[in-house]
């Protein structure tokens, strides 16, 4: 049964501490160097055991300090495997990119190296459908490329979408626009989490959760 949801607003992204009778569920973990921070914030909002850290996709502001996690607590990575080898290189695999993200490409580059993930191995691979009551969770994955080849959204208690960078609310509500590994996906992928009408959507960037009827407006 979950208990609550807590988000954390780290320096470039967004992560969800979700908290059931059976401990902790981590969506996405930041940049390097954040691990700390995630860490005591689950020291304040639970007293149960960090049992996973589930990657939405593999992208340096979503899994950069998973591995500094996994070594601290002992939890498991999830990823899906189109994106476990990026993730294991400690590579970001931005695709090509439209609109703002543009401007942003070019300072990749640059600043991978100050703050570009450290090598992660997954222990989880995890594929369409799979479903982690293993870990205290009424939750499966949801496969969602376009952004990466391997992002994929987790739907909790079929009512909650944590939906990675598929959908973001930073300004007016919308679908992915600045990269893509795949751009055609894009359109399935939204169509696929749509279909599932979750009551509440929790992005990866942006200032509050989403309700699912936003999703109509997209």
């Amino acid at each position: 049964m979950i208990t609550r949801i807590h988000r954390l607003a780290l320096r470039l992204s967004l992560a969800y501490i979700i908290e059931s009778d059976s401990g902790v569920v981590l969506v996405d973990a930041g940049i390097k160097g954040e691990e700390q921070k995630i860490l005591r914030r689950i020291t304040e909002v639970s007293k149960g055991d960090l049992r996973l850290i589930y990657i939405t996709h593999a992208h340096l502001d979503h899994y950069g300090s998973a591995a500094a996690l996994k070594r601290i607590t002992g939890a498991p990575i999830a990823i899906h495997q189109l994106d476990e080898e990026a993730m294991a290189l400690g590579e970001t695999r931005l695709g090509s990119a439209r609109n703002f993200g543009r401007v942003l490409a070019p300072l990749l580059p640059v600043v991978h190296p100050l703050i570009g993930p450290e090598p992660a191995k997954a222990d989880l691979i995890v594929e369409d459908g799979d479903f982690l009551g293993d870990y205290g969770l009424d939750a499966r994955v949801l496969f969602t490329p376009g952004h990466t080849n391997g992002s994929c959204c987790l739907i909790v208690d079929e009512r909650l979408a944590f939906v990675g960078d598929l959908v973001t609310n930073t300004g007016k509500p919308h679908l992915q626009r600045a990269f893509a590994q795949d751009w055609p996906s894009l359109a399935t992928s939204f169509n696929k989490l749509r279909a599932m009408k979750p009551d509440w959507l929790y992005p990866g960037h942006g200032p509050k959760p989403m309700r699912g009827v936003e999703l109509e407006n997209l």
